[in-house]
């Protein structure tokens, strides 16, 4: 089977998009979003990944607070996905985190959404680590892992799509290094 060519255009299309309209996601674009994250791959179909959907205005503000740069996308972002893992259930948390948010921005794309990936784990505010701000905001217990924050929301910049001269296929070896 072929992979569909509507699937590589996504994923040319995919950018990081810090600039949204104040529109909202309707419930129908938020709940596809989730369901692409939710079907990730995990180690062992443990499923360690949860999702925290945030669409209060001011949750997302403090939610910008808890790292010193690249938050910028939460100024205008209507709604905030917390991508977080129960470490006591995988070891590999981090990878079964990232297959999801990875997912769930290839869906917000789909649906012609814009989404930006906000780093939290092994970043820090001004006061603390971010992942602990980041729990605290949202009352996570100490033992999931906070990976990362989606910023998601109707496009207000528009970026070029990657095109085939972009993709460095010498960067792929075959057999060995």
């Amino acid at each position: 089977m072929e992979m569909s060519n509507e699937m590589l255009e996504v994923m040319k299309c995919r950018r990081s998009i810090r600039k949204f309209t104040e529109e909202k996601l309707t419930g129908e674009e938020v709940e596809k979003i989730l369901k692409a994250g939710l079907l990730a791959p995990s180690s062992k179909n443990k499923r360690p990944v949860e999702l925290i959907l945030v669409e209060n205005r001011e949750t997302i503000k403090a939610l910008k607070n808890c790292k010193n740069m690249g938050t910028v996308a939460l100024d205008t972002a209507p709604c905030a996905i917390a991508v977080i893992a129960d470490t006591r259930k995988s070891d590999v948390w981090v990878e079964d985190a990232s297959i999801a948010a990875a997912m769930m921005m290839l869906a917000a794309e789909s649906l012609s959404l814009g989404s930006v990936w906000i780093q939290i784990r092994n970043r820090r505010s001004d006061s603390a680590d971010s992942e602990a701000e980041v729990r605290k905001v949202l009352h996570i217990p100490e033992y999931y892992g906070v990976l990362n924050i989606l910023a998601l929301g109707r496009k207000a910049e528009e970026k070029a799509p990657y095109t085939e001269e972009d993709i460095n296929l010498s960067s792929v070896r075959k057999e060995q290094f």
